[in-house]
């Protein structure tokens, strides 16, 4: 009876691959400090990838802060060719400035095989850091 349990849940287990999971860290240390309330416009920070999925040949950026949820900070688009790092100028966006205090900002991407919003996502990370 055991034995017939265990074939039982061979069968009917479903079969999981691990993968690495798509993720990135940024790095806006050169960035200009900013507490006003009036974001300056400025070049994307520097993004390290890991484990970019197979099919992808776009990434979308954008910033959210999570304080804020509503203010929109923009971000962009990259052609994705095989790197691992997406150093500062392939976009421009609107920096984190908090008016009062520290904010939680977040970066979104999107991993995309065509370029456009409704085009199908393949895989989305997301990483954050407070400001300033």
């Amino acid at each position: 009876m055991r034995r017939f349990f265990l074939i039982l849940m061979l069968i009917f287990s479903p079969l999981t691959i691990y993968a690495s999971e798509f993720s990135f860290e940024f790095d806006w240390s050169d960035l200009k400090k900013c507490t006003t309330g009036n974001p300056n416009t400025v070049s994307n920070p520097i993004f390290m990838l890991k484990n970019i999925p197979n099919g992808t040949k776009f990434i979308h950026f954008k910033l959210t802060d999570k304080d804020v949820p509503g203010y929109n900070h923009g971000g962009g688009w990259v052609e994705y060719k095989g790197e691992n790092k997406i150093l500062p100028g392939a976009f421009k966006y609107k920096s984190p400035c908090p008016p009062n205090g520290k904010h939680n900002y977040e970066w979104t991407a999107s991993a995309k095989a065509k370029k456009g919003m409704f085009a199908g996502t393949i895989a989305k990370a997301k990483a954050s850091k407070y400001y300033p």
